[in-house]
């Protein structure tokens, strides 16, 4: 399988390797195989490699309506599965997610492009033992693991769409709103509020 993941991602890297290791610890906890519709839903925190992985693996992707972005900005991850009702939050310890003073260094120096050619022949040899850290690495060491509490969404339902009475593109039906008498994008729309933070 992380054959098949590094296919689709289209490189090796540390973040690639934490997303195979949480969908392999959702799997197995949940005790799922790859979704072949919507049985296994995964809510992701984060837009990073890992991500691409976590597809390629649970079979959860935006256009089965099985995978939810929720930006945070954090290495977190929530599964579910329809099938035994259960769920499971992954939360990626920090501390792998930080490296080491010498590969921050390192990698500063690449890309402001001032590495020398040892510098970034190191990065690559520390970039890689990170990669097989996190990989061998005990679930219990890599990630905290709890089950939670996950009401499942429905399944993905298809909408019409609408013609946008500003730009004139479609868009689908609950993403549209109405402004002066005219059905809009969101894009479009001139958001009206009057709230104020304190």
């Amino acid at each position: 399988m992380w054959e098949k993941v590094v296919e689709f991602h289209g490189h090796v890297c540390p973040g690639l390797a934490i997303g195979y290791k949480v969908a392999g610890i959702a799997l197995e906890h949940l005790q799922e195989s790859r979704a072949e519709d919507e049985e296994v839903m995964a809510v992701v925190e984060n837009d990073a490699c890992g991500v691409d992985a976590i597809m390629v693996m649970t079979g959860c992707t935006l256009g089965k309506g099985n995978l939810i972005f929720k930006d945070t900005g954090k290495q977190v991850y929530t599964f579910g599965s329809r099938n035994s009702e259960k769920a499971v939050r992954i939360s990626v310890n920090g501390n792998i997610l930080q490296g080491s003073r010498e590969i921050r260094e390192l990698h500063k120096k690449i890309m402001e492009d001032a590495a020398s050619e040892a510098e970034k022949e190191a990065y690559q040899i520390l970039r890689q033992q990170i990669i097989d850290d996190i990989l061998k690495m005990p679930g219990g060491q890599f990630a905290s693991v709890k089950e939670v509490a996950f009401a499942v969404p429905g399944k993905a339902r298809l909408f019409p769409s609408l013609q946008c009475g500003c730009c004139g593109e479609y868009a689908m039906e609950p993403r549209t709103r109405n402004q002066n008498g005219k059905v809009v994008c969101l894009d479009c729309f001139d958001d009206y509020t009057r709230t104020i933070k304190v």
